[in-house]
């Protein structure tokens, strides 16, 4: 039998519903969200910016995470800046609720986009970058199996200081082997 690719204990992987965009605009109202996140300067954002296109990209696939039991948006995830040739893409992942967060779910989340991008697109390898003082975020990419591959020193500016953005990536066969 085929394992399910969309669900695991707690959580499930899905399209996007209509009422998502009001929620997700609910957690751009949250600046430790943003600034986790994203690089970018942190700003409240209208629902239309997270209302996506129907047209389908084979760059990019992306999911709304939900709590399995009541399908509750918590977070987001996609697989993007793909190519094809080389076997490669991109992991973005967020959990929007500070009230969801140290749950677990972005360790199931992660388990489920990683199985996603090796087992499904069959992917070689998988990359992502991380602010430096995300320490939780790097701790759970570590336990994944991502190593750091490189650094810029000094990329994000956040309260008058400066932070390294990081760069790690993880292979199907290191995946594989955990």
């Amino acid at each position: 039998m085929l394992r399910d690719l969309f669900k695991s204990d707690r959580l499930c992987l899905t399209g996007k519903y209509e009422e998502d965009a009001e929620v997700m605009a609910l957690w751009s109202e949250d600046s430790e969200y943003l600034r986790n996140v994203d690089t970018d300067f942190a700003a409240p954002l209208p629902a239309s910016v997270f209302q996506d296109s129907d047209e389908r990209d084979l760059s990019h696939v992306s999911f709304r995470i939900r709590l399995l039991e009541d399908k509750r948006l918590i977070g987001f995830g996609a697989i993007h800046s793909i190519e094809w040739g080389n076997g490669i893409g991109v992991l973005s992942i967020g959990i929007g609720q500070t009230k969801d967060r140290g749950q677990g779910y972005g360790t199931e989340a992660l388990n489920l986009l990683l199985q996603y991008a090796f087992l499904e697109l069959n992917l070689h390898r998988v990359g992502l970058d991380v602010i430096s003082y995300n320490k939780s975020a790097i701790r759970l990419y570590e336990n994944a199996g991502f190593v750091e591959e490189g650094r810029i020193r000094e990329a994000v500016y956040r309260d008058n200081q400066r932070y390294d953005r990081i760069y790690m990536g993880l292979f199907r066969k290191e995946w594989l082997k955990k």
